[in-house]
Formats: structure tokens, sequence, C-alpha cells
């Protein structure tokens, strides 16, 4: 869809981003009779699945929910979830005809007049203008991979890499690799990686939390419960998994009997030939993977203001005294796959729960 960068749009509500969380809002404002458009950074259907690793499978992902109105399709266990989520997103897009545009990216979400705060909001693309009463933000993590500052990281002569840009193992065979990380990624990216490498060393800040028992609906709904505790007192999210713990799976077995999973002190510093362990030894390395998670992709929203002085932005519950998705500091603004909806427990919910909080903004306006 070509566009001039001048062109403004007017409709009651905008959608950036159209993963999980941003399709579940648009499917709840079309039933819900609002107008409006989801803006997606993507060239292609999928959010942010579309760039997994292609060994990830749906079968390590252990599936994904259901988007509300279509079921996901049966999959097989080693289907590739980069292909398969993607396509179901397609599916579900096409199915109930929601107004995606992509790839657009969005630089600024603003006052259209700066003097009334409770006005229009303008959203500010690549592809033009849209003017709304109310926004649904839904971009998500996977464009802000975290990357600790480390005493000696550029003068490493290895390879270093981000979970965001890996591949698979075969481009770590042979090597001496070093994985940082306490979370899932972590362990799978190990469990990969630990049977072709010539050898590897988990270090983590912390000790590991490992779960004992099934991680059942219940487990889940305590997880997110504590997740949101966070958001609604302003602090930047964790995820979901800092909560739920690590649990092996069948696929890790080997990568664990090799003792892959033993942990190690986060090192001190980096150098050239490896890195210089805790207790002051030295452990070669040719490459090193950190698996040390993402962070919200929240900075089209500056100009709006919303973040507290604890760091995050916090959420307050409209509608749903248990699902916070309406940002405190500006009730036009609503926030889903934050905080505990980044997961695929929470994300369905949080996009009903926005888009009627959305709504509400309009009906609000119409009532004064």
């Amino acid at each position: 869809m070509s566009r001039s960068p001048d062109t403004v749009t007017l409709v009651d509500v905008v959608v950036i981003g159209a993963g999980q969380a941003g399709l579940s809002a648009a499917y709840h404002l079309q039933r819900l009779g609002a107008s409006f458009v989801v803006l997606d950074a993507n060239p292609a259907p999928g959010g942010a699945w579309q760039h997994r690793w292609r060994t990830l499978t749906m079968g390590d992902v252990h599936g994904i929910a259901t988007l509300p109105g279509l079921d996901v399709p049966e999959a097989v266990d080693d289907a590739a979830a980069r292909d398969f989520v993607p396509a179901y997103y397609a599916a579900y897009e096409e199915r109930f005809g929601l107004p995606v545009v992509r790839p657009v990216r969005v630089s600024a979400v603003e006052d259209a007049d700066p003097g009334n705060r409770g006005g229009d909001l303008l959203v500010r693309t690549d592809a033009g203008v849209w003017r709304a009463p109310a926004v649904i933000n839904a971009t998500g993590t996977w464009e802000r991979p975290f990357w600790p500052s480390y005493p000696g990281a550029s003068s490493f002569r290895g390879r270093q890499l981000h979970t965001h840009g890996y591949e698979g193992p075969e481009d770590l065979a042979g090597l001496d690799v070093v994985v940082v990380g306490g979370g899932a990624s972590a362990v799978q990216v190990l469990g990969e990686i630990a049977p072709l490498a010539a050898s590897t060393t988990w270090v983590t800040r912390r000790e590991p939390v490992w779960r004992v028992g099934d991680f059942d609906p219940d487990a889940g709904r305590e997880a997110v419960a504590l997740v949101e505790e966070r958001v609604r007192q302003g602090l930047p999210p964790q995820s979901v998994v800092s909560v739920t713990g690590l649990l092996l799976r069948p696929q890790e077995a080997r990568a664990a009997a090799m003792g892959a999973y033993e942990r190690h002190p986060m090192f001190t510093r980096i150098e050239p030939e490896g890195v210089r362990m805790a207790d002051g030894t030295f452990r070669h390395a040719d490459a090193i993977v950190w698996a040390t998670g993402f962070r919200a992709v929240l900075s089209h929203l500056a100009p709006l203001h919303l973040r507290e002085d604890t760091g995050g932005v916090r959420l307050v519950a409209r509608e749903d005294a248990h699902t916070p998705t309406t940002a405190a500091r500006d009730h036009r603004v609503q926030l889903v796959g934050y905080g505990p909806s980044a997961s695929t427990i929470g994300a369905n919910r949080a996009g009903r729960v926005a888009a009627r909080s959305a709504v509400r903004v309009l009906d609000d306006r119409a009532a004064a």
C-alpha cells in the first residue's frame, strides 16, 4: 500500500503491532463496531514468530494460544514455529478481514493538539499519519534485544550473538560456547548446541529457579497475577517465566546428561580469547550467546510521558479488575503485549479488555 508521508487518516482506534495481542484487540474492536487500523512493522503476518530461530519447533513451544474466533490448526511437534504460527496469523487476518497495513514503522505517538491533553492522538509513521482518540500499543519486545554491558566485550575475538539473531546449533558446532542468561531461551539453546559444541558453559547472574511439577492453568494464572502486580505499581515488567520457573523437556535430556545445565556465576570480564570467571579462572570461548531477553518497545510513546519514576508504565484496569491495560498517565493509551500480556497466557484477555477500554474513550467523549 503506497501512501504519502503527509497523508492523514482518521479512525477511532489505532492498533500498533499485529502479533497475538494486537490481533486479539483488532478482533474485539471489529465486534464492537469501531473503525480502526492495525499498523505492523513486519513485512508479513506472524509478529515476532516469523523471526524465531529455524530449529524452534511447535513441540519446543508446547503450542500457542488460540486467537478468538479461530482455532489453531493441529500441529506436528517438528513443525517449524516460524512457519506454522505466521501461517495461522495470516489465515486469521484473512478470515476476519482485519485492516492490517504493513510494513509501517511508527516513529511517534503525540497529541494532535498539545494544549488539549484529552484530544486526539497523532500516530506518525513512514507511511503517513493516523489520527484517533485512542491507541492500543501491541509492539511487544522482539525489536529490542537486551545486551548487557561487560568489561572487555569489545576485545573479544570470537563471535557474540543474541538469541534475537540465533539461527540454529550448526553454526556453533565444534566451538567452545558460553551461554549467558537464566531464562527459557538459554535452556533451549543449551539443549540444542551442547551435543554439537566442543564445550558449553552456562553462566547466570542469579541461581536458576527450576520448577517442580507441571505447569497447569492454575499455575499460569498465578504467574500472570505476579507479573500484573509489577505493572500496577509502575515497575518495569518481568517475564512470566521469571516467576514460573524453568523446566527441562525431553529433548533437553541429552544436554542435561552432558552436564550442560551446571550453572556458573556470571563472569567478571570478557577477554580476547574467552571469559574470566568469578573465581578468577579463565574459560576459553569461541562464541558467547547472550540469552538475556528483551525489553518493551515503547520509544514511540515517549512524547506522551507515560513512564513512572520507577521505570515502567503503570497500568490500571478500567474494564476488568483483573486485567490492567490502561496507561495510568493517559487513559487514551492501552498497552497489550506488555508485562503479563507479553505471554500467550494473557494476550487474548488483554486484547479484549484493551478494545473495550479504547471504545470507552470514544463513549466518554461522545457523552461529554
